[in-house]
């Protein structure tokens, strides 16, 4: 298995703020969504259900913590955290096919943050990804992203031509227009049950999707007939045992009802080999997680120690961003990447 490659401050990429993902204007509204679809789930209790470490399939997890009313256990055999009692795979699906906060974010957040994100994440997504083709000779004939979401990665790579076609593969309703709309080629579908819409991807990437799974195994089994022999795959996650996670807990912004599973650089590597891929890479070039913490500290839900409080507080002009790399470059972010090559 893979160990944590650290990254370089050039993949990191520009400084990046949380208001500029999401304005400050338009948070009561998706925090009001987010709550009435949380209601939802609850007024469904009776159709939760216990599960083991989606990982690696022990099942004598460890208490963690508990956060809008729903149960975290740790692993003790691998370390992940995951939602156990979960909604259940069909209570899953209903979630995000009605979910007003999914919508509210396709009508209003996405369009506010779009160029922002696009400069700021989506490009230098694409470079990554570009980079990780030249470095293990990947072919470029067919990218599928799954998951796309709101399209922009999509969308940006169609434009760049750096991919003779590009397809997502996108479940969710308002989202997969979303992507028509920017003229990015969708198949309505969940990725297993993708039939033969489109051939073997060279490329197949899944960013901030796996966390969201109620099986990412089967999700895993699903997609690896989707890579040609040598292809690539390409994830991307929170890391469970990231910065902020580890300081804040359950008042992580990565602990949230959608994140059932939270994987660290070494239970996702086992589970994507697990898969039938090698893994060629796992880092973490995360951007926010000193800001988060910051956040936290100044209002007043965490303590900081001395060093820390001169790093996120008194010092934050001249650390902050120091430290944050720090934290990208030593496999310390909340932020995950991981890259695997399908064995033939």
């Amino acid at each position: 298995m893979s160990d944590v490659t650290l990254a370089t401050e050039s993949e990191l990429g520009d400084p990046l703020s949380e208001r500029e993902l999401c304005p400050d204007e338009l948070l009561a509204g998706q925090e009001a969504a987010f709550a009435r679809d949380i209601a939802r789930l609850h007024a469904r209790r009776e159709e939760h259900v216990r599960v083991p470490c989606p990982a690696c399939g022990s099942d004598a997890p460890e208490a963690a913590f508990s956060k809008y009313g729903f149960a975290f256990q740790r692993c003790p055999d691998c370390g992940t955290l995951y939602m156990s009692p979960r909604p259940s795979e069909a209570l899953m699906a209903d979630y995000y096919t009605n979910s007003e906060n999914y919508a509210y974010w396709a009508e209003h957040i996405f369009p506010a943050s779009e160029a922002a994100r696009r400069e700021k994440i989506h490009k230098p997504w694409l470079a990554r990804v570009l980079n990780y083709c030249e470095t293990f000779g990947i072919r470029r004939d067919l990218l599928l992203e799954v998951g796309p979401g709101f399209g922009t990665f999509s969308a940006l790579a169609t434009a760049s031509g750096a991919f003779a076609r590009v397809v997502g593969v996108e479940p969710t309703p308002e989202m997969a227009a979303a992507c028509r709309a920017r003229g990015v080629e969708v198949v309505e579908k969940r990725i297993e049950d993708l039939g033969s819409e489109v051939g073997q991807a060279d490329v197949v990437c899944a960013f901030e999707v796996i966390e969201h799974l109620f099986a990412p195994r089967r999700f895993l089994a699903g997609i690896a007939p989707r890579v040609a022999a040598g292809g690539l795959l390409v994830l991307s996650c929170p890391n469970g045992e990231g910065f902020d996670i580890e300081m804040l807990g359950a008042r992580s912004q990565a602990v949230d009802a959608e994140h059932v599973n939270l994987f660290n650089p070494r239970s996702l590597s086992a589970l994507v080999e697990e898969a039938g891929f090698e893994v060629l890479r796992v880092h973490t070039p995360g951007r926010l997680d000193a800001e988060i913490v910051r956040d936290a500290a100044l209002a007043g839900e965490v303590a900081l120690p001395p060093f820390l409080k001169r790093v996120l507080l008194e010092e934050w002009d001249r650390l902050g961003w120091p430290f944050q790399q720090f934290l990208a470059e030593q496999g310390l972010s909340s932020h995950m990447w991981l890259a695997a090559r399908k064995v033939a």
